[in-house]
């Protein structure tokens, strides 16, 4: 019981803007804690209407500088900010040195702000697995704006797309050519890009290139054509663009039911990644006992196919 009440008023302090409640929610997130059932019921009245922006790209674009900036504009428009950084996790030791929120000091002291780092702890695409629940956490803290800044890994880093309302993809000068512009991967989930450092040689070239892979595109009437903007985020120039084509895109979304079908979707990759943590688990009790090990013998014997033993398997699950 004690723990029930502790919930609640973890989440009726983090509703009141305490970071601290906000820090421990996150962490029971991130730890898997067997009262996480209890923290998404709690947390479901008020999750479902901060918008959700992504950031990624390469390592070395700017990034974190930029979500500085972003928060920056954002709090001086009146908003409520979260911002989740995620940091690459050591696959030798499994640390990470949580540094992104470093270059957003100067949000350190503001109420109105929420910053955290995670660490990706060996998962792939560019988040870590804990990332969606950590919104929805943020969410319902009152954010009514949360940045995910992704890992920065390259063109495989896409997973940010199914959970952000609007994916920016940051690029700068000298990452590449015009080949390297319509490759396949990272740069086709982007619905805002931002051609960042734009005050060096060969900022033109980027952003023709990227305007050129655009338009080689083929999109039915009325679908979202992706905005270029250029930024030089560390002298704070052309944030004021990147929020104005993030809120261009947010218009189309409503516009055309397509932010109520990208949440939806969003929903399900999270019940679904759910319940295959629950299926793990299962399978995890059968690596326990001997069943494995036994349709294992009869596989390697030719007593029967592998096809067959994992549907006999599935079907013994508790």
């Amino acid at each position: 019981m004690r723990r029930s009440r502790d919930v609640s008023g973890l989440v009726a302090a983090a509703r009141e803007g305490d970071p601290r409640a906000v820090a421990r929610l996150i962490t029971l997130v991130e730890s898997g804690d067997d009262l996480l059932p209890e923290v998404a019921a709690a947390l479901a009245p008020h999750t479902g209407k901060a918008q959700v922006i992504g950031l990624t790209g390469s390592p070395g674009v700017g990034k974190s500088t930029t979500t500085n900036e972003l928060v920056r504009v954002l709090r001086g428009e009146g908003h409520r900010v979260g911002v989740l950084a995620v940091d690459p996790s050591s696959p030798f030791t499994g640390g990470a040195i949580l540094g992104d929120r470093v270059r957003m000091q100067d949000h350190a002291t503001d109420p109105g702000v929420y910053i955290r780092s995670m660490s990706s702890r060996g998962h792939l695409g560019g988040l870590a697995a804990a990332t969606p629940q950590a919104v929805r956490v943020l969410e319902g803290a009152g954010c009514d704006v949360v940045l995910v800044e992704t890992v920065g890994v390259g063109q495989a880093e896409v997973e940010v797309a199914s959970l952000a309302d609007t994916t920016v993809v940051l690029l700068a000068p000298g990452m590449g050519d015009a080949i390297q512009a319509v490759k396949a991967g990272i740069l086709e989930i982007a619905d805002v890009f931002v051609v960042n450092k734009a005050d060096r040689d060969g900022a033109d070239a980027t952003y023709h290139d990227i305007q050129g892979m655009i338009g080689l595109g083929e999109r039915a009437p009325g679908e979202w054509r992706p905005q270029v903007v250029r930024a030089v985020a560390a002298r704070g120039q052309g944030i004021d663009d990147i929020v104005n084509a993030v809120q261009k895109h947010r218009a189309w979304l409503v516009e055309h039911g397509e932010l109520r079908r990208r949440r939806e979707a969003r929903a399900a990759a999270e019940v679904e990644a759910i319940a295959l943590g629950t299926l793990r688990e299962r399978l995890g009790s059968i690596r326990s006992g001997t069943a494995l090990q036994d349709a294992a013998v009869k596989v390697a014997a030719g007593e029967t196919d592998p096809y067959a033993a994992a549907a006999s398997l599935v079907a013994s699950l508790p």
